[in-house]
Protein backbone atom coordinates (compact mmCIF):
# COMPACT_ATOMS: atom_id res chain seq x y z
CA UNK A 1 0.00 0.00 0.00
CA UNK A 2 2.60 2.55 1.07
CA UNK A 3 6.32 3.05 1.71
CA UNK A 4 8.33 5.62 3.66
CA UNK A 5 8.85 7.88 0.66
CA UNK A 6 5.16 7.76 -0.28
CA UNK A 7 3.84 8.85 3.10
CA UNK A 8 3.58 12.40 4.38
CA UNK A 9 5.03 12.80 7.87
CA UNK A 10 4.33 15.11 10.78
CA UNK A 11 6.69 15.38 13.77
CA UNK A 12 5.35 16.47 17.14
CA UNK A 13 6.93 18.34 18.77
CA UNK A 14 8.86 19.73 15.77
CA UNK A 15 12.20 19.50 17.58
CA UNK A 16 11.81 15.73 18.05
CA UNK A 17 12.10 13.55 14.96
CA UNK A 18 14.13 15.01 12.07
CA UNK A 19 14.20 14.07 8.41
CA UNK A 20 17.80 13.31 7.45
CA UNK A 21 19.39 11.95 4.28
CA UNK A 22 22.27 9.55 4.89
CA UNK A 23 24.41 7.17 2.84
CA UNK A 24 24.03 3.44 3.31
CA UNK A 25 26.83 0.84 3.25
CA UNK A 26 27.12 1.00 -0.55
CA UNK A 27 26.99 4.82 -0.75
CA UNK A 28 23.37 5.02 -1.83
CA UNK A 29 21.47 8.06 -0.47
CA UNK A 30 18.70 7.09 1.91
CA UNK A 31 15.92 9.13 3.51
CA UNK A 32 15.42 8.52 7.23
CA UNK A 33 13.69 10.02 10.24
CA UNK A 34 15.92 10.18 13.30
CA UNK A 35 15.75 11.18 16.94
CA UNK A 36 18.46 10.93 19.59
CA UNK A 37 17.51 13.03 22.62
CA UNK A 38 19.08 10.58 25.06
CA UNK A 39 20.47 13.11 27.53
CA UNK A 40 17.07 14.50 28.55
CA UNK A 41 14.44 12.75 30.69
CA UNK A 42 10.74 12.28 29.91
CA UNK A 43 11.01 12.23 26.13
CA UNK A 44 7.72 12.05 24.23
CA UNK A 45 8.45 12.57 20.53
CA UNK A 46 5.85 11.53 17.95
CA UNK A 47 6.13 10.93 14.22
CA UNK A 48 2.81 10.53 12.42
CA UNK A 49 2.06 9.45 8.85
CA UNK A 50 -0.45 11.00 6.53
CA UNK A 51 -3.82 9.26 6.16
CA UNK A 52 -3.57 5.76 4.67
CA UNK A 53 -6.70 4.44 2.88
CA UNK A 54 -7.31 0.81 3.82
CA UNK A 55 -8.69 -0.13 0.40
CA UNK A 56 -11.30 -2.55 1.76
CA UNK A 57 -8.79 -4.49 3.86
CA UNK A 58 -9.85 -5.43 7.38
CA UNK A 59 -6.32 -6.47 8.32
CA UNK A 60 -3.14 -4.64 7.33
CA UNK A 61 0.52 -5.34 7.98
CA UNK A 62 3.23 -2.84 8.83
CA UNK A 63 6.84 -3.67 8.03
CA UNK A 64 9.37 -1.30 9.58
CA UNK A 65 13.13 -1.17 9.14
CA UNK A 66 15.20 0.80 11.62
CA UNK A 67 18.53 1.15 13.39
CA UNK A 68 18.92 1.72 17.14
CA UNK A 69 21.95 2.82 19.18
CA UNK A 70 23.22 0.68 22.06
CA UNK A 71 22.79 2.78 25.20
CA UNK A 72 25.93 1.25 26.74
CA UNK A 73 27.96 2.80 23.91
CA UNK A 74 26.79 6.30 24.86
CA UNK A 75 28.55 7.90 27.86
CA UNK A 76 26.59 9.71 30.55
CA UNK A 77 23.10 8.60 29.57
CA UNK A 78 22.40 6.07 32.31
CA UNK A 79 18.73 6.24 33.25
CA UNK A 80 17.67 8.46 30.35
CA UNK A 81 18.57 6.37 27.29
CA UNK A 82 16.04 3.80 26.06
CA UNK A 83 16.33 0.96 23.57
CA UNK A 84 12.68 0.65 22.54
CA UNK A 85 10.01 2.78 20.88
CA UNK A 86 6.23 2.47 20.48
CA UNK A 87 4.01 2.09 17.43
CA UNK A 88 0.36 3.27 17.34
CA UNK A 89 -2.54 3.68 14.94
CA UNK A 90 -5.66 5.85 14.75
CA UNK A 91 -8.64 4.98 12.55
CA UNK A 92 -10.44 7.80 10.78
CA UNK A 93 -12.80 8.47 7.89
CA UNK A 94 -11.08 11.79 7.27
CA UNK A 95 -7.81 12.40 5.46
CA UNK A 96 -7.16 15.91 6.79
CA UNK A 97 -6.38 15.38 10.47
CA UNK A 98 -5.49 18.86 11.74
CA UNK A 99 -4.68 18.27 15.38
CA UNK A 100 -2.78 15.44 17.04
CA UNK A 101 -5.15 13.38 19.24
CA UNK A 102 -2.29 11.61 21.05
CA UNK A 103 -4.58 10.03 23.65
CA UNK A 104 -6.82 8.53 20.94
CA UNK A 105 -4.08 6.55 19.22
CA UNK A 106 -4.19 2.80 19.94
CA UNK A 107 -0.93 1.08 20.78
CA UNK A 108 0.15 -1.67 18.39
CA UNK A 109 3.32 -2.74 20.21
CA UNK A 110 6.57 -1.75 21.85
CA UNK A 111 9.37 -2.34 19.36
CA UNK A 112 12.84 -3.49 20.39
CA UNK A 113 15.92 -4.04 18.23
CA UNK A 114 17.43 -7.47 17.66
CA UNK A 115 20.69 -5.71 16.90
CA UNK A 116 21.83 -2.30 18.15
CA UNK A 117 24.82 -0.40 16.83
CA UNK A 118 27.79 1.23 18.60
CA UNK A 119 30.27 3.99 17.81
CA UNK A 120 32.53 1.38 16.19
CA UNK A 121 29.74 0.47 13.77
CA UNK A 122 29.26 4.15 12.94
CA UNK A 123 32.96 4.46 12.06
CA UNK A 124 32.81 1.33 9.92
CA UNK A 125 29.46 2.39 8.38
CA UNK A 126 27.77 -0.84 9.46
CA UNK A 127 24.01 -0.27 9.59
CA UNK A 128 22.77 -3.26 11.59
CA UNK A 129 19.31 -2.83 10.15
CA UNK A 130 16.37 -4.35 12.06
CA UNK A 131 13.12 -5.49 10.41
CA UNK A 132 9.87 -5.98 12.33
CA UNK A 133 6.36 -6.75 11.09
CA UNK A 134 3.16 -6.07 13.03
CA UNK A 135 -0.50 -6.14 12.01
CA UNK A 136 -3.77 -4.35 12.76
CA UNK A 137 -7.01 -6.34 12.63
CA UNK A 138 -10.72 -5.58 12.27
CA UNK A 139 -10.35 -2.19 10.62
CA UNK A 140 -13.69 -0.70 9.63
CA UNK A 141 -13.21 2.99 8.87
CA UNK A 142 -12.06 4.34 5.52
CA UNK A 143 -8.44 4.69 6.57
CA UNK A 144 -5.97 5.17 9.39
CA UNK A 145 -2.86 6.98 10.58
CA UNK A 146 0.30 5.37 11.96
CA UNK A 147 2.45 6.97 14.62
CA UNK A 148 5.81 6.21 16.21
CA UNK A 149 6.58 7.41 19.72
CA UNK A 150 10.12 7.92 20.94
CA UNK A 151 10.60 7.86 24.72
CA UNK A 152 14.34 8.48 24.79
CA UNK A 153 16.04 6.22 22.25
CA UNK A 154 18.66 6.97 19.62
CA UNK A 155 16.87 5.64 16.56
CA UNK A 156 16.63 6.03 12.79
CA UNK A 157 13.47 4.94 11.00
CA UNK A 158 14.65 3.78 7.58
CA UNK A 159 11.59 2.19 5.96
CA UNK A 160 7.87 1.79 6.60
CA UNK A 161 5.84 -0.45 4.30
CA UNK A 162 2.09 -0.90 4.76
CA UNK A 163 0.36 -3.73 2.91
CA UNK A 164 -2.51 -6.21 3.00
CA UNK A 165 -2.86 -9.76 1.75
CA UNK A 166 -5.28 -11.16 -0.80
CA UNK A 167 -6.11 -14.44 -2.47
CA UNK A 168 -5.14 -14.13 -6.18
CA UNK A 169 -7.46 -14.80 -9.10
CA UNK A 170 -7.66 -18.51 -9.79
CA UNK A 171 -9.71 -21.12 -11.66
CA UNK A 172 -10.75 -24.26 -9.82
CA UNK A 173 -13.17 -26.94 -11.08
CA UNK A 174 -13.93 -24.73 -14.13
CA UNK A 175 -15.02 -21.86 -11.87
CA UNK A 176 -13.32 -18.47 -11.79
CA UNK A 177 -12.59 -16.94 -8.38
CA UNK A 178 -11.55 -13.24 -8.42
CA UNK A 179 -8.89 -11.41 -6.39
CA UNK A 180 -10.21 -11.35 -2.83
CA UNK A 181 -8.91 -9.31 0.10
CA UNK A 182 -8.46 -11.45 3.23
CA UNK A 183 -10.68 -10.97 6.27
CA UNK A 184 -9.81 -9.73 9.73
CA UNK A 185 -8.18 -11.95 12.37
CA UNK A 186 -8.29 -15.58 11.22
CA UNK A 187 -11.73 -15.41 9.61
CA UNK A 188 -12.31 -17.16 6.29
CA UNK A 189 -13.99 -15.20 3.50
CA UNK A 190 -16.50 -17.22 1.47
CA UNK A 191 -16.24 -16.50 -2.27
CA UNK A 192 -18.63 -17.67 -4.97
CA UNK A 193 -17.11 -18.73 -8.27
CA UNK A 194 -18.49 -18.10 -11.77
CA UNK A 195 -18.35 -20.74 -14.49
CA UNK A 196 -15.78 -20.16 -17.23
CA UNK A 197 -16.90 -19.69 -20.84
CA UNK A 198 -18.73 -22.63 -22.42
CA UNK A 199 -19.40 -24.27 -19.07
CA UNK A 200 -22.46 -24.56 -16.86
CA UNK A 201 -22.93 -24.85 -13.12
CA UNK A 202 -23.45 -28.35 -11.77
CA UNK A 203 -23.17 -27.55 -8.07
CA UNK A 204 -22.68 -23.93 -6.89
CA UNK A 205 -18.88 -23.45 -6.82
CA UNK A 206 -17.33 -21.65 -3.86
CA UNK A 207 -14.05 -21.47 -1.93
CA UNK A 208 -12.73 -19.79 1.15
CA UNK A 209 -9.99 -17.14 1.22
CA UNK A 210 -7.80 -17.63 4.31
CA UNK A 211 -6.16 -14.89 6.41
CA UNK A 212 -2.73 -15.65 4.91
CA UNK A 213 -3.92 -15.28 1.31
CA UNK A 214 -4.47 -18.93 0.38
CA UNK A 215 -7.54 -20.57 -1.17
CA UNK A 216 -9.13 -23.38 0.87
CA UNK A 217 -11.94 -25.95 0.68
CA UNK A 218 -13.17 -25.94 -2.94
CA UNK A 219 -16.85 -26.89 -3.08
CA UNK A 220 -19.03 -27.52 -6.14
CA UNK A 221 -17.99 -27.31 -9.78
CA UNK A 222 -18.95 -26.49 -13.33
CA UNK A 223 -19.01 -28.80 -16.36
CA UNK A 224 -18.32 -28.12 -20.00
CA UNK A 225 -21.35 -27.71 -22.25
CA UNK A 226 -22.28 -30.43 -24.72
CA UNK A 227 -19.79 -30.44 -27.58
CA UNK A 228 -16.96 -29.02 -25.43
CA UNK A 229 -14.20 -30.70 -23.43
CA UNK A 230 -12.20 -29.58 -20.41
CA UNK A 231 -8.66 -28.44 -21.16
CA UNK A 232 -6.29 -26.13 -19.25
CA UNK A 233 -8.91 -24.73 -16.85
CA UNK A 234 -11.28 -24.01 -19.74
CA UNK A 235 -13.69 -25.62 -22.18
CA UNK A 236 -12.66 -26.11 -25.81
CA UNK A 237 -14.77 -27.26 -28.73
CA UNK A 238 -14.62 -31.04 -28.80
CA UNK A 239 -12.58 -32.39 -31.73
CA UNK A 240 -15.32 -34.75 -32.89
CA UNK A 241 -17.75 -31.86 -32.84
CA UNK A 242 -15.42 -29.82 -35.07
CA UNK A 243 -15.24 -32.70 -37.59
CA UNK A 244 -19.03 -32.98 -37.61
CA UNK A 245 -19.30 -29.23 -38.26
CA UNK A 246 -16.93 -29.48 -41.19
CA UNK A 247 -18.96 -32.35 -42.74
CA UNK A 248 -22.05 -30.15 -42.53
CA UNK A 249 -20.25 -27.55 -44.64
CA UNK A 250 -19.90 -29.98 -47.58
Amino acid sequence: MSALGDLGWVAYPPEGWEEISVMDEINTPMRTYQVCNVLEINQNNWLRTSWIPRGGAQRVYIEIKFTLRDCNSLPGVSGTCKETFNMYYYESNFSNLRHFPENQFIKIDTIAADESFTQVDVGDRVMKLNTEVRDISNLYKKGFYLAFQDVGACIALVSVRVFYKKCPTTVRNLALFPDTVTGGDSALVEVKGSCVNNSVEFDAPKMYCSADGGWLVPIGRCFCKLGYEEKKNGCQHHRSAKIADKKKDY
